[in-house]
């Protein structure tokens, strides 16, 4: 168990949304920010946390960096699961516009909408809220790699 496991269990899963559990695939970047959770659908992985200090800038606004790798994280996971599962995503391009601004205490939540998959492409883009008021907007392209023998 990491120090940041024990920073988790302490936080209750108190006042998430219906269809959010915590998320099981975590990563370096992301694990500071823990918990994060994820709602499966047919077409997406939506992911979600509530802001937390942990996670803000200077001013005490959800920092751009976090709402981008998230938005990032999300994209990939949802051309994943449209391909099937087992696929190895490579973000090819990243855009992100900031449109609002997320609080301390406030649920963030990444939808994704995969636009189009292909053999070695898949383009997707998706709205990021904070209470369910917009606050930025992301797409991205990411290269479909061959997945390892």
């Amino acid at each position: 168990m990491t120090s940041n496991d024990t920073i988790v269990s302490d936080i209750p899963d108190v006042d998430i949304p219906e269809g959010f559990v915590r998320h099981a695939r975590s990563s370096p970047l992301t694990a500071p920010w823990e918990p994060l959770y994820a709602k499966m659908t047919d077409d997406a992985v939506v992911l979600g946390l509530r802001i937390r200090e942990a996670h803000t800038n200077s001013r005490g606004l959800a920092h751009g960096g976090l709402i981008t790798a998230l938005a990032d994280n999300a994209m990939g996971y949802s051309c994943g699961l449209k391909l099937g599962g087992g696929a190895r995503l490579l973000t090819a391009s990243l855009a992100i516009d900031f449109i609002g601004s997320a609080r301390i205490g406030q649920w963030l939540q990444i939808e994704p909408d995969v636009i189009k998959v292909g053999a070695t492409l898949c383009v997707v883009q998706c709205f990021v809220t904070a209470d369910g008021v917009r606050c930025a907007r992301a797409n991205g392209t990411f290269s479909v790699a061959k997945a390892k023998p």
